[in-house]
This record gives structure tokens, sequence and C-alpha cells, in this order.
């Protein structure tokens, strides 16, 4: 069977926003193996759900409980979830009674950590993934890079998102956002400690987003992590086009009365690796500058297909 006449899955986003409405054309226009059933918000007068309509996708404006009622709802295998935190608890449990696979776009943290480079391929039976946040699925595949050849004593980023960006779920969910992306900087980096700081910077023309890693390690193979950071970025440019590192990693020796040797007691030679990236969006429904937006939609949608794919081949096997 080739892929186009492979069966497709059903999904709903639930969220009519900027992310909900940009995984919704991606679902449309990218997937072979996701097909659109509904788009679910709450402002019937939202450009979201009017793009819906000329899409012909299935709309309704009355969130979950609306999302449960349309006729349907009984064929869709996965819901993505691009709403806030706080909303996310009732949904999952909603959907969780309805047997649906949730994929959450949200600072939550129900479900296991998914970053499809690093991890994308343990948690496909899950019924609740969540997708950390834009810094986390930018940032933590560097630190997991950097950790495959050294051990990451503590690792650090930053995330610029231009202010125009970030939309009321984010500013809503910006604690969550830090909380959520340092504990997957340890979970799923693996780093043994982890922050994270986001910024929203007002200039105009608004900027790309941009982000900085830094890990702190034990003397190492420079050339080893510099090659493995390069093939972690080509992964994750497979499915986010516009990701790229902005410079070579950079190495600073980290001398024996550095205030940073705090954050990794009890080791020896201490050098801190800092890679220096930029995320440009596809523009399929955002600006270009909103890759921080992008690089989310991207690595849900990605993990969704491996959900479905995953379906697929265990009704084959039977």
């Amino acid at each position: 069977m080739s892929a186009s006449s492979a069966p497709r899955t059903k999904v709903a986003v639930i969220g009519s926003g900027n992310i909900g409405t940009d995984l919704m054309i991606k679902v449309l226009r990218l997937s072979e193996s996701l097909e659109m059933a509904a788009l679910v918000g709450i402002d019937p007068e939202s450009d979201g759900l009017a793009r819906a309509r000329r899409l012909k996708v299935a709309t309704t404006h009355e969130g979950i409980d609306g999302l449960v009622g349309m006729d349907g709802f009984d064929e869709v295998g996965i819901v993505f979830d691009a709403t806030s935190a706080g909303a996310h608890r009732r949904h999952d449990e909603v959907l969780r009674a309805h047997g649906k696979t949730v994929v959450d776009l949200t600072p939550a943290a129900l479900g296991p950590y998914v970053v499809p480079p690093v991890n994308g391929a343990e948690h496909l039976d899950a019924p609740n993934v969540n997708m950390v946040t834009c810094g986390g699925q930018a940032t933590i595949p560097v630190v997991a890079a950097v950790g495959a050849v050294a051990p990451v004593h503590y690792a650090e980023i930053v995330a610029s998102i231009s202010s125009r960006s970030a939309g009321p779920g984010t500013r809503a969910n910006i604690d969550e956002f830090t909380e959520t992306t340092a504990s997957a900087i340890e979970k799923v980096g693996g780093a043994a400690r982890g922050k994270a700081i986001i910024v929203l910077n007002p200039a105009e023309p608004p900027l790309i987003m941009r982000d900085t890693v830094h890990c702190l390690v034990s003397a190492s193979d420079e050339a080893a992590i510099t090659a493995s950071v390069e093939e972690m970025a080509e992964r994750v440019r497979a499915y986010v086009p516009g990701y790229r590192l902005k410079q070579r990693v950079q190495y600073d020796t980290v001398a024996a009365d550095d205030p940073l040797r705090s954050l990794a007691p009890g080791t020896g030679g201490l050098l801190r690796v800092s890679v220096f990236l930029e995320v440009e969006g596809a523009a399929h429904y955002l600006p270009a500058y909103a890759g921080n937006l992008d690089i989310m939609t991207s690595a849900a949608l990605r993990t969704a297909e491996r959900m479905a794919a995953r379906r697929i081949s265990e009704v084959a096997a039977r």
C-alpha cells in the first residue's frame, strides 16, 4: 500500500488561536497520514474558526463539550490541545474518558515529555504526551547531543522570541514555561540540572526566534561534541526547515575560581559549551519570525504522525 493510499488517522485540534490554526494548516498541507476532522474554539468570531470553515473543516465554538457532541467524534483518534495549561487538565480528563490519544502543546505536562529527535519513539502508546515548550523543542536536542559525548552537569537555555508571536496563551503560561522547560532539560535532555529563561523581545521589525544553550561538562573531546550537535541540528531541520546554528559551537575552559563551578561541584576540568540557534518559521499561517510557534506545531505534527503509523502497523500485524 502506498503512502498516499494508506488509511489516515482523523485528528481534532482544540484551540483556534495562532498555534491551533497553524497546526490545522500543517495537517491539511503536509500530512499524508493525518486527516483534519475538526477545529475547536470558544470564540465564534475567531480567525481560526473562520479559516477552518473556508477550508471545509468542521468547527465548533463550544469548546471541549462541542467537540464531544460533534458528528464523527467517535472516529477521531488523536486530539491536539493548543489552549492553556489550566484548560488542558479538564480537556485531558474528558478525552481520556472517551479513549482519545492527546498531544498536548500546553505546558501542563500531564503526560511524558516528547522531543521528536531525542525520544520521539519512546511514548507512542501513551494516552497523553506533552510537547514541552517552544524553547524546549529548540534547545533540548542540543543538550542531548552534548550529553551523548560528555555528561552535562548543568544546562541553561535562553529562548528569545518576538513579543508579537507571544499570544495570550503564551503570556498566561510564562511560569509554566520556565518550570516545564527546566524539568524537560533534565528528564529528556539528560542534564543533571536545568534552567530555562524566556525573553519576549519587543523589537520592531520583529526578530525571529533565537536560542542560546550553555552546558557545563567535564573536559571532553570538543570535535566530537561539535559533530554531535551538528548532526542533531540536521535531524531537527528534517521537520523544521528554518532551524539552524548561527555559528560554530563555542568552548570556554572554566577557571578554578569561576562562580560557575558552584553549579557542578566535585568536578575536575570543566568546559562551558555554548550553542547559538535561530528558528525561522515556515509561514504556513504565521509570519516567518514566529519560529517559536512553528517549531511547536511541527514537533506535534511529527509526533502524531509517528503515533498514527504505530497504530496502522499494529492493525496490519493482527
